[in-house]
């Protein structure tokens, strides 16, 4: 048995032939790109816009600040160990890794149900919308979300510092993944956010307006969009049978997580809002200048 302590891990990553690396490299570069850049036009126009200082903006500017750092902490060593043959990564940028990695799947999670307890109050109580989601309200719920997210991280990260890494030091991912995980979390925060819209769904039914009733559909929409498309893959890999358990579809699931959510939100948020659409071509306009 080898007892000498781990210091690097070798990461196999998604692919072991080497004609795929190629076209894996350039995908993954594309999307990250659009993920990266998509996002960051996100916080500029919120930021850049006055009009956009709302509730509902504020959070889906946290929503992309999460999302960059999610797939920054992932995506970049990927791409470096494609164009290298040497697919390594030290015991402490690991670590760095999963610390920014679970922190922001985790505040991801709490940051969905936090925005649809907002779209909740907006539908269920419009007229008491703007004393109830005030600005004290948004530092609160924000300061929750960081809160869990951090103390989530910590957990994860301490919990694996404290084991001992001896013997093979491979690793069958493209990241080192933390499997009996967030299942409270993701439980809980999947649960919430069902009863928000449960809520939310009556309310629009109770509307007798057919105007009416897609007006309060298309406020929330997006999010619906979005939280669908985050939850599929978490529901997918805490349901499926044991016995379709395979490292390679799991590495598919950890790219919806890493790469193709993050690059979804900010186009389900343009392209299906209309003052997301404004503040965005204030920014093109202010670049022209």
């Amino acid at each position: 048995m080898n007892n000498s302590i781990v210091t690097e891990f070798m990461i196999l990553g998604l692919t072991q032939k080497r004609e795929l690396e190629g076209l894996l490299f350039i995908i993954f570069l594309f999307t990250y790109f659009v993920a990266f850049l998509g996002n960051m036009l996100i916080v500029i126009a919120i930021v850049y816009n006055a009009t956009l200082h709302t509730p509902m903006y504020l959070l889906l500017l946290a929503l992309a600040i999460v999302d960059i750092i999610c797939t920054t902490s992932i995506i970049p060593k990927i791409l470096a160990t494609m164009l290298t043959s040497r697919k390594t990564i030290s015991y402490g940028a690991c670590m760095s890794q999963l610390f920014f990695f679970t922190w922001s799947l985790g505040a991801e999670m709490v940051l969905f149900t936090t925005m649809a307890y907002d779209r909740y109050v907006a539908i269920c109580f419009p007229l008491r919308y703007s004393a109830i989601m005030n600005h004290f309200m948004c530092v609160a719920l924000l300061s929750i979300v960081m809160a869990i997210a951090v103390i989530n991280s910590w957990v994860h990260t301490g919990l694996i510092l404290r084991l001992t890494f001896c013997g093979s030091n491979t690793i069958d991912h493209f990241f080192l993944m933390v499997y009996v995980a967030d299942i409270t979390l993701a439980v809980g925060d999947f649960t919430l956010t069902c009863i928000s819209y449960c809520f939310i769904i009556a309310a629009i039914l109770r509307i007798r307006t057919t105007e009416g009733k897609r007006k309060a559909f298309s406020t929330c929409s997006s999010h619906l969009i979005v939280v669908s498309l985050y939850y599929s893959p978490v529901i997918y890999t805490y349901i499926r049978p044991a016995s379709s358990y395979t490292f390679e579809r799991d590495k598919v699931v950890a790219a919806l997580y890493t790469l193709v959510t993050p690059t979804l939100n900010p186009i389900v948020y343009s392209f299906r809002n209309k003052d997301m659409q404004a503040g965005i071509k204030k920014v093109f306009a202010f670049l022209k200048h």
